[in-house]
Parts: C-alpha cells; structure tokens; sequence
C-alpha cells in the first residue's frame, strides 16, 4: 500500500478538525530562486520548490496559472510553495545537501501543504496573493506567535515538538511553519510581503480572533516538509548538531516559507465548502481525480542559474557564512551573484541538438511503461548507448522517433500517444546519464527522451522554441532580450 505523508501526520490534527491537504511529491529543482523576494535575480540563498511549471523569477496569477504541469496532487492548484535547502555540514567544512523524502525516488513526497479551516467565514486566497512565513536572518528562539509557527520534529526519535534544529540524530527532521491567516482585505502583497497579513489578535498563532485591521480570516496554511537526514548519522562530530539552511542557519529560527497563490478562486472556495464537514477523502470529493505521484514526479523545470547547489559543496551558494546566534544575520553586500541562464542550453533541457547533422529534432521527455512502450517498432540496448547511435539505429529502420531510457535503451517507431507526450516547459523525469556518453541524457525511470524526424523542414524552428525558456516580454523585464 502507498504510504503518504498524510498517513504519518494525520495525528497533527485533532480529528475534529477540518482540512485537506496538498500533496507535493518533489520539487521543480533546487535553486537560488525567489520571486517574492528577489524578482528578477538570482536570491540570496537556495530554495527547495514546489508546485506548477509556470514558476519563474518574475511571475504574476497569470504567469502561475499557465502552468502546464505540478509537482503536486491537486490539479487545480498551480500555486508554488518553497522553504530553504538543508545542507550538512561535514568535518572537513564541506557542505553535503540533503535530501527531500521522494526526491530520491520511492512513494512518499516529502512535503505536505495543509489547508486548516480556522474560523468562520474563511476566504479564499485572491488572483495574485503572496506571502511568507518566518525570518531568514533570526538566530534565537521568540515565544511570539510568529516563533511559536515554527518548529521541528525529530522523526524515528521523539514526537516532542523542537523550536529549533533538533540536537539529536533523526531519521528524518521534518520541518513545519504556520503561515498568518488575517488579511487586510485589500493588498494581495506588501513591501515585506508580511504586512499585508498577521498572525491572530487572541487564540493560538493557527486560530483565534483577527484584529480588526486585518479583519478578513483566510484558510491558514501549514507546511511540512521532511528532509531524510538518515543517511548522515554516523557523519556527525564534536558539540553541535551538524545541519544547516542554505541561508547559513545553524539554529533553525530563521527557517520560512513562501506561497505565490495559482489556486482557481472557485475551486478552492469548493474545497473550503465541501471540506468543511471533516469527512475522509474531502480531496477527491471536492477536486476529482488528482494527480499521479509519477506524473508529479516527471514536472521538472531546467536549471535558471548556472550554478552548482547539490552533492559536496565548499561552501554555501550565494555569501551565506554559518551563524549559530542569538543575533540576527545581515545579507553580505557586494556580493556577486551569477547571471539568469535566461536561455535553456541543450544539456540543461536534456537533450543533443541534432537537427543539422542528424535530421532529428529534440521534442521532450515523456512517459513510457515497460510492456507497453511508448516506441514499439524496433529497439536495441547496451553500455555504449549515444542519442547518436540511437537516432542513426532509428534512422536506418526509417522510423519517424527516436527514444532513450534508462541509459543504455533505445526505441523506435512511428508514433505517440497524446498520454505519453511530453508536457511543454517540463524537463520531465529524463535524468540518467547515457551509458556511452555522461554528457547525455538518455531518459530515466519511465521516463523516455524523445527526438523526432525533421521532415518537412519544420527542424529549425522547432528548436528555437524548445530552447527558450521565457517568453520575449518576461526576458525583457529581466533585461535581456534575444530575439
């Protein structure tokens, strides 16, 4: 049976309680990325986001509402959710990321966005609301609402409830903050992007009275997110716990979250009326059919920055020294950032640009199921598997597609379904090196990296829209127009 992270955690609501929650199965990747904060350039430290493709460094409702696929189970949420990437910290002063649970494969996502009826009357988050949750810069605890809305649990360990970094080793540590839920009713964003919205007047920081400047009581948000710190137990050293946030948070107080609302208003209202009543499954029941954990897993997008975030690091991307407190961080100045890759190269999008030399054009990563593959005319295999070899094997049978998974397998025929083609703006699943050249990619689990016939010239073209990654007026916010 599938184990879910709403299965593990259902205990944080008592069953009286209402709500219905999000499954976000992975992330759309790893990057110093933050339209809330940052918008247009690269941000002061990684982030670790979920939610619809349509996520960029510059994004509006519409932009987020244009997203062709999500990591996350509920179609008709598009909204992107992100927190800050987990490192740790070895002996020797490297930095070793960590994972999210499901980002390594496997059944369980790794982040669970709650939606919590509190009060009466809740609204919907409106066309264009954005928040964050949390302080990136503080380094001690608070017994303010907004410190009590963060906090850890060391999982495999203890169910206590730690306000910061847990001290002692974890099979995972999941992290957990509480966003405000009382809007002002009129400003979707503000200069801090706090202002807008507050933690309740009276009750707790997840329920209670709003005041009356920020009168209108919205659903309150929740995150969990489960960083699989298993793997790193016999790693750990001297008198401090070894993890840290891409920020160079040592204490875990200045962990945060971010939320750029892509919800159809409508649909959320249905799911704020339909689960209200605290019966199982409110999900299927108010949003039909979600979304796969495959077809979540598969939404990708290609790096934005040229810049290493994962694996051994000498040091934390971005100027981000570790501090362990209790006084607050400021972000270093002159500190030089890399440039936007406003334009995906082909090895960020996964693919050779054969068009001139083999006639074939790169048209995505789709999805393939062993017994019933997407390509079923002709295939061949090995550990010197090129998309070269591939494409002229697919070329000499006069087949129309050319397709690579799981490195060293090679299919070809004369067809796709429209359920195995690959979603526009997503680089897909297709992530395994081929096994004749590492600086391919040849597909993945399920996943199949596809390349067309060129005939009838359309090769050219083709390309040059594949190879875009955003659109001419959102290259030119960013400054940078290439026509």
């Amino acid at each position: 049976m599938r184990i879910t992270l709403f299965s593990l955690a259902a205990a944080l609501v008592a069953p009286a309680e209402s709500f219905f929650v999000v499954q976000c199965y992975s992330r759309l990747f790893d990057q110093r990325a933050d339209p809330v904060v940052s918008p247009g350039i690269a941000a002061g430290h990684v982030h670790t986001i979920s939610g619809g493709n349509g996520f960029n460094v510059t994004m509006d409702f519409a932009k987020a509402r244009s997203s062709k696929c999500s990591t996350c189970n509920i179609k008709q949420d598009l909204s992107n959710y992100w927190n800050p990437k987990l490192y740790f910290k070895a002996q020797n002063g490297s930095f070793l990321s960590v994972p999210i649970i499901g980002d390594q494969g496997g059944d369980l996502g790794g982040m669970a966005i709650y939606y919590l009826f509190r009060g009466d009357k809740l609204r919907p988050f409106p066309p264009g609301f954005r928040m964050l949750a949390g302080d990136s810069s503080k380094r001690k605890e608070t017994d303010d609402f907004a410190g009590r809305a963060v906090s850890f649990k060391c999982v495999g360990v203890d169910a206590t409830d730690h306000k910061g970094l847990p001290k002692t080793k974890c099979n995972q540590i999941r992290a957990q903050v509480t966003f405000p839920s009382c809007w002002d009713g009129k400003n979707v964003d503000s200069a801090d992007h706090k202002s807008h919205v507050v933690y309740p007047a009276t009750g707790n920081y997840d329920g209670g009275t709003c005041p009356s400047s920020h009168p209108v009581q919205l659903i309150t948000l929740f995150y969990e997110v489960y960083y699989d710190t298993k793997g790193f137990k016999n790693l750990w050293y001297g008198d401090k716990q070894p993890f840290v946030f891409s920020n160079g948070d040592a204490t875990g107080y200045g962990y945060h979250g971010d939320f750029v609302n892509g919800w159809d208003e409508a649909s959320l209202q249905k799911g704020i009326t339909t689960c209200s009543d605290g019966k199982a499954d409110c999900e299927k029941r108010a949003f039909g059919t979600l979304r796969e954990q495959g077809e979540a897993q598969a939404c990708k997008l290609p790096s934005m920055i040229d810049e290493k975030v994962s694996g051994v690091l000498p040091a934390l991307p971005g100027c981000n020294p570790v501090t362990y407190g209790p006084a607050p961080t400021t972000q270093q100045a002159n500190c030089a950032a890399p440039k936007l890759n406003l334009k995906a190269s082909p090895a960020a999008m996964g693919y050779v640009d054969l068009t001139k030399s083999k006639g074939f054009k790169y048209i995505g990563c789709g999805k393939d199921i062993a017994g019933q593959r997407t390509l079923n005319t002709a295939q061949i295999s090995g550990n010197d598997m090129t998309v070269e070899k591939c494409v002229d094997f697919c070329k000499s049978k006069n087949l129309a597609y050319a397709g690579l998974e799981y490195s060293g397998e090679c299919y070809c025929g004369n067809n796709v379904a429209a359920d195995r083609a690959p979603i526009s703006g997503s680089v897909g699943n297709c992530l395994m090196k081929c096994s004749g050249n590492t600086n391919q990619v040849c597909g993945g689990a399920g996943a199949i990296s596809l390349y067309q016939s060129c005939k009838g010239g359309a090769c050219s073209n083709a390309v040059k829209r594949e190879s875009r990654r955003l659109s001419a007026l959102e290259l030119a916010n960013a400054g940078s127009v290439d026509a």
